[in-house]
């Protein structure tokens, strides 16, 4: 079971990047599907999750608007395109599912927004 983060590096304020998480080892069409960060100093949070159709989507309140979640359940792939990015989304982005009790995250992938 493996989850596996990539797109990440550094952009300037007000630039787009977009994450990808690769996933494998689990049927991924069944899993709600989730991309968190943590900022320097910071707890870990939410930015948004999809379900497993793609028929639920949450967001962060602070990333309403300008982050978008998607899933291809073909490619068992997860994105997350963010635009208007500022230098307070720096931070470390994780993927995760959950099957059962057990969370399963990526190693993270660092985006970094500064002149």
């Amino acid at each position: 079971v493996q989850v596996v983060e990539s797109g990440g590096g550094l952009v300037q304020p007000g630039g787009s990047l977009r994450l990808s998480c690769a996933a494998s080892g689990f049927t991924f069409s069944s899993y709600v599907m989730s991309w968190y960060r943590q900022a320097p100093g910071k707890e870990r949070e939410l930015v948004a999750a999809i379900t497993s159709i793609g028929g639920t989507i949450n967001y962060a309140d602070s990333m309403k608007g300008r982050f978008t979640i998607s899933r291809d359940n073909a490619k068992n792939m997860v994105y997350l395109q963010m635009n208007s990015l500022k230098p307070e989304d720096t931070a470390v982005y994780y993927c995760k599912f959950q099957r059962g009790g057990r969370e399963y995250w990526g190693q993270g992938i660092l985006v970094t927004v500064s002149e």
